[in-house]
């Protein structure tokens, strides 16, 4: 099982943005970078729950509002990432995948 972080910094955004606070403002509470709440925010960056519990209590949130819903099995996770980065292939290169996945597919390699 893992976290998505993207979904948690998603919210810490949403709620900061919902008191009409900017990052740098959250940055100063937390006496981090701005930097840092912008990874946090995309997430790029890991948050401990030590740093959450800070940010639940700066903008007046309970803790589960974060991280409900944010543990995902690997396959959905793994399944997320695959949809985004195909996203991102030209048509082409997308063609190429699908055949190299076909050919692992009829390979019968199964992990």
């Amino acid at each position: 099982m893992s976290v998505d972080y993207k979904l948690i910094g998603t919210r810490i955004k949403q709620k900061r943005k919902s008191f009409g606070k900017t990052q740098e403002w959250l940055a100063e509470q937390l006496d981090v970078t701005v930097g840092y709440v912008s990874q946090l925010e995309r997430g790029i960056t890991k948050i401990s729950l030590d740093t959450l519990a800070k940010i639940s209590g700066i903008l007046q949130t309970d803790l589960a509002f974060f991280v409900s819903g944010a543990a995902v099995s690997e396959s959905v996770y793994m399944q997320n990432e695959l949809k985004e980065k195909f996203g991102l292939l030209t048509p082409k290169q997308k063609n190429i995948l699908l055949d190299c996945m076909e050919v692992i597919i009829q390979s019968n390699c199964k992990e």
